[in-house]
């Protein structure tokens, strides 16, 4: 049967989602901050508005050993001023921003009401309702600052949050990021606004995350802009070839994620999840050019044509694929069309659907005491059935594992055929529909019954199957602890 053809189709991205708190960056380099309390908690918070450039005056009749420590080394930024009393209402006046350390709820009130008629932003410590604002935890690489709130709802998952950002970030990048603004100007002076612009600080980005700034790298990015400035404006853009992975967007290399914040115009397949496109540059343009199987798709044509006309107009163009653009992804046919049409082309790989199924399974696909090599073949030819050029003698061998991607319709004859070259009919198999989403369903047994699995004739979602026998080692654990009156074919795992 001939399937119709759809054009691609344009998304908008998704509008922002309800905030619980709006996260805003004050500046308080020079102004005047008031700190009314003397605990070790409001010397955090002296210390904290004092790194942020502030002229803290700390009121408070009673000092801890916190503060007394602060106020003896003074702040990384900042004056810290010690007022021995306690406060009064004209303190507040002309004031940025006033915490309170209260001693009980009156104190509270009484300052909360106070800095709200002077209209000072206020915060009584621990005290939610006596609070403007909440204070988050922070990531610093200065100028780069990274604040992370969870509206105090949980704030040991906030700090969670930090550690891993912390992992993320390199020291380093607080210098990449002086040097970006003592270039800033410069690029702005030189390089026309769009594209050669954008280009520039792609590639400074790129550097950033790698080592430390030398101490010639002002020279080397002057040097960087002489070149782009000779070259003048591109004649035209680029394509890059993303793997989405299968679905998870936390299986999404780091490459990846930075090529999508570089996106003008994002060219992504059905199979791609929602959480993959949130991670992509909110200005991206996003056209639905989706692909699978038995259904309406965009013509491969259609989709080469576009990559061209978008690239000749100068834009960055990700092509988004499901798992990894070199398997199964027709990425050699997208290749091809750019090389010929004189687009610079890139691929930044994705987690093939066999690996995270190995992976979600805990099974080594090549086990050396079960499976010596490892074969991927397309259960979905041209034509919609299985391809006539699979090897099926080698297919059937017992010491290969088998992974069949797109084969939930051809499994019946997939079954068929590799237990008529010899295959053992008990030859254990996996079939996993999509893989690593809310929805991912699997399904175990033997080869034999394969055809009658209930899973391959009802599951829509993208289907990949596994044969071969380092599955029975999955397959050992789950009888252990399913019922000995489930079959095993039908047993969930």
């Amino acid at each position: 049967m001939q399937l119709a053809s759809r054009k691609p189709s344009e998304q908008a991205p998704p509008r922002m989602a309800a905030l619980a708190t709006l996260p805003v960056f004050l500046g308080l380099q020079g102004r005047r901050a008031i700190v009314a309390g003397g605990s070790a908690a409001a010397a955090w918070k002296a210390e904290l508005l004092a790194a942020a450039g502030a002229d803290v005056c700390v009121f408070a009749a009673e000092v801890s050993s916190e503060l007394e420590g602060l106020l003896t080394r003074g702040a990384a930024a900042g004056t810290l001023t010690l007022v021995a009393r306690t406060w009064i209402p004209n303190d507040l006046a002309d004031a940025a921003v006033a915490i309170a350390d209260a001693e009980d709820e009156e104190e509270a009130a009484a300052f909360y009401a106070t800095a709200r008629a002077a209209g000072v932003p206020v915060n009584v410590i621990d005290k939610p309702a006596y609070c403007q604002f909440q204070f988050g935890a922070i990531v610093n690489r200065s100028p780069v600052v990274v604040g992370i709130s969870t509206t105090g709802a949980a704030p040991i998952l906030g700090q969670a949050i930090r550690r891993r950002i912390e992992t993320l970030l390199p020291h380093a990048l607080a210098r990449w990021g002086e040097l970006a603004g003592k270039i800033r100007e410069q690029v702005g002076a030189r390089l026309p606004a769009g594209a050669m612009r954008r280009v520039f600080w792609e590639k400074f980005v790129d550097r950033a995350f790698g080592p430390a700034p030398s101490g010639g790298e002002l020279n080397n990015l002057d040097g960087l802009i002489d070149a782009m400035v000779a070259r003048g404006t591109p004649a035209g853009g680029r394509v890059t070839l993303v793997g989405a992975g299968p679905g998870d967007a936390e299986l999404l290399t780091l490459k990846a994620v930075r090529t999508l914040q570089a996106a003008d115009v994002i060219l992504y397949d059905d199979l791609v999840s929602d959480e993959v496109l949130e991670l992509a540059r909110r200005e991206a343009k996003r056209m639905l050019v989706g692909k699978r199987g038995g259904r309406e798709s965009c013509r491969q044509d259609d989709i080469n044509a576009l990559m061209v006309k978008l690239a000749r107009q100068g834009r960055h163009v990700v092509r988004l694929k499901s798992g990894d653009p070199m398997i199964f992804g027709r990425g050699g046919e997208e290749i091809d069309q750019l090389e010929r049409s004189g687009i610079l082309c890139e691929v930044v790989p994705g987690i093939t659907a066999a690996s995270a199924m190995a992976s979600a399974l805990g099974i080594s696909l090549t086990h050396r005491d079960d499976a010596q090599s490892v074969r991927f073949v397309t259960g979905h030819s041209r034509a919609g059935g299985l391809p006539d050029t699979l090897d099926w003698c080698g297919l059937a061998d017992r010491h290969t594992t088998l992974i069949v991607y797109m084969g939930g319709h051809t499994s019946a004859t997939l079954a068929s055929r590799l237990i008529a070259e010899g295959l053992s009919p008990e030859t254990p198999v996996v079939a996993v529909a999509s893989l690593s989403r809310a929805a991912e369903a699997r399904w175990q047994g033997e080869l034999r019954a394969l055809a009658t699995a209930e899973l391959l004739r009802s599951e829509t979602g993208p289907m990949l199957i596994g044969i071969g026998t380092v599955f029975a080692r999955r397959r050992t654990e789950q009888d252990t602890s399913c019922p000995q009156n489930i079959p095993a074919q039908l047993s969930s795992i």
